[in-house]
């Protein structure tokens, strides 16, 4: 997710001291120079983004005869310098005391760093329980301060921060008293305690949980992602709940399986609403490919936010949250690992040469897709302009801010780093037509500079000759509101399978044949059009392709 905040992309250097014109550039010249800028912060921005030799020395010295408001500002540059900075940081959170103690000690957690443990002994008798105490012995790895963490559970203000500390020191023995005060917490304390109980991973908590589902009026929702997590089982809900209790709903779902008897998935029937477009549900899908929330940060309020893209258990993309009005992003984090999976031959037999999917198609296809999360699926065989995109500058992700009309002059500027996905990939040529600015981009599952050329070559043919060799990808819409101004709908892929088939179709300028899966459930956007937005883009591309002159197979 990236904020509507300014990125250090966006800042040249500070006047007078960025030594091109012969001025004292060494780091504690610029520092004085950032730190009397009219513009503070982005001159700070820009300071850590070009950040001379010595840098962390000079805050460091400095550190000691600043007044607390430039304190402030050297925390915060510390903290964005990274691994440079960690030694300096440690250093000044050991000689210091109150405020400045507790600002550093924030930026020591949000940098996840291990603080030992007489150091944090010593922050306890000196600053009482705080939050990024709290936290810091959470990351701790250090069994010994459960008890101090557990005394903290009634405590009005940081009981939720302290049971997921509990969560992170994995205390099992403080399973069952979080569970047990479940049913008097509303709001993110609630949440912060099913979270804690996801991290600690005990299936104690089950019936707690259970229960919980049957007495309480807060959003069950996040009871049932923990019941999900700690059993394995993952019952299919409906898309659409019916008015009244969703607690007891769950609950009666959740009654009638026995948590500990695990079952193979079980992907439903294909129902062919057109030859492109079919509608199927998994239930107990096994999830190895999924889009889930990540564990919550250090030192965050907010016990769900951040969603990542898991493949075979490894964290591939991050891709935002549920947040309404922040930007559309994918980052990568790193590849996943190259495992063979039931029935791929069948599979790239199926799709060597696709025009439908009623060809047995999608049966071919069940083996990977019993590796989804349970969810009510729409798949749509469709073909997509395509094109490679290597250049930040030429991506969606960038050239989006652009295009906003009467945008403020931040949204306009330069790009952040956080725009670009950190990888080559495939975009769609134009955004897709359409009253709401929509852009489109499928994104690898792996690198696409490691391509085998000769493979390329042989699809390349392929094509030419006629044949439509079909890539693919797990999709799903965003349809969001930034910074409350800007309407913006991205249709975002991650590609399963096919990236070769999908180069040769970029470089030959042919529209690739494109599988697309998505699940329901993970389609953001406003309250009404959870289930409808990625089949109203799929529709309007197809809409699009026709004013282009592109074939109709049939209606979406």
């Amino acid at each position: 997710m990236s904020g509507a905040g300014v990125g250090a992309g966006n800042m040249g250097g500070v006047d007078g001291v960025d030594g091109v014109d012969g001025t004292d550039s060494t780091a504690p010249a610029r520092l004085e120079a950032v730190l009397a800028a009219d513009d503070i912060w982005s001159a700070l921005f820009a300071l850590a983004e070009d950040a001379p030799a010595g840098l962390p020395d000079a805050i460091g010295a400095r550190y000691g005869r600043a007044a607390p408001a430039e304190r402030h500002h050297l925390t915060w540059l510390l903290g964005a310098l990274g691994e440079p900075a960690v030694p300096v940081l440690l250093r000044l959170l050991a000689e210091s005391g109150g405020d400045g103690a507790k600002e550093l000690l924030g930026t020591a957690v949000q940098r996840r760093l291990r603080i030992p443990a007489a150091e944090l002994h010593r922050l306890a008798e000196e600053l009482g329980a705080v939050e990024p105490l709290v936290d810091a012995m959470g990351l701790s790895e250090d069994a010994g301060f459960a008890p101090f963490l557990g005394g903290l559970l009634d405590h009005e203000r940081l009981s939720g921060r302290a049971a997921m500390a509990l969560g992170r020191l994995d205390a099992r023995e403080w399973t069952v008293p979080v569970a047990e005060r479940l049913p008097g917490l509303t709001g993110l304390r609630h949440g912060a305690f099913v979270v804690a109980l996801e991290l600690l991973d005990d299936p104690a908590a089950i019936p707690h949980l259970l229960r919980e589902l049957e007495t309480n009026r807060e959003p069950a929702g996040d009871v049932h992602h923990a019941l999900v997590a700690l059993t394995g089982r993952h019952p299919l809900l409906p898309l659409d709940p019916p008015d009244g209790d969703h607690g007891r709903l769950l609950h009666g779902i959740w009654s009638e399986r026995r948590p500990d008897s695990p079952v193979p998935p079980s992907v439903g029937p294909f129902a062919l609403d057109s030859p492109r477009h079919a509608r199927f549900t998994v239930e107990d899908g096994r999830g190895r490919i999924r889009i889930d929330y990540d564990p919550p940060a250090p030192g965050t309020s907010w016990p769900r936010w951040d969603k990542s893209l898991r493949i075979d258990g490894e964290r591939v993309y991050h891709v935002g949250s549920d947040c309404g009005t922040c930007e559309t992003t994918m980052t990568l984090l790193g590849w996943p690992p190259r495992t063979a999976r039931e029935g791929a031959d069948r599979l790239r037999t199926a799709l060597a040469d696709v025009d439908g999917l009623g060809s047995g198609v999608l049966d071919a296809a069940a083996p990977l897709i019993a590796e989804l999360p349970t969810g009510h699926y729409r798949a749509h065989l469709t073909d997509l302009a395509l094109e490679r995109v290597t250049d930040p500058a030429a991506s969606w992700w960038v050239r989006r801010r652009e295009l906003r009309e009467d945008a403020e002059p931040y949204a306009t500027e330069a790009p952040l780093d956080d725009d670009w996905p950190g990888t080559a990939h495939f975009q769609l040529r134009d955004p897709v037509p359409g009253e709401t600015p929509t852009y489109g981009a499928l994104l690898p599952s792996q690198p696409l500079d490691a391509l085998d050329a000769a493979t390329v070559t042989r699809y390349a043919s392929a094509i030419t000759a006629g044949r439509r060799p079909a890539a693919l990808a797990l999709a799903w819409v965003e349809d969001v509101y930034v910074q409350a101004e800007y309407p913006e709908r991205f249709l975002a892929a991650a590609v399963l399978d096919g990236h070769h088939k999908l180069a040769a179709y970029a470089a030959a300028g042919v529209p690739a044949r494109v599988l697309l899966l998505s699940r329901a459930e993970d389609n953001w956007g406003p309250e009404t059009g959870w289930s409808k937005a990625f089949d109203e883009v799929l529709g309007q591309l197809q809409d699009g392709g026709q004013r282009r002159g592109a074939p109709r197979d049939g209606p979406m």
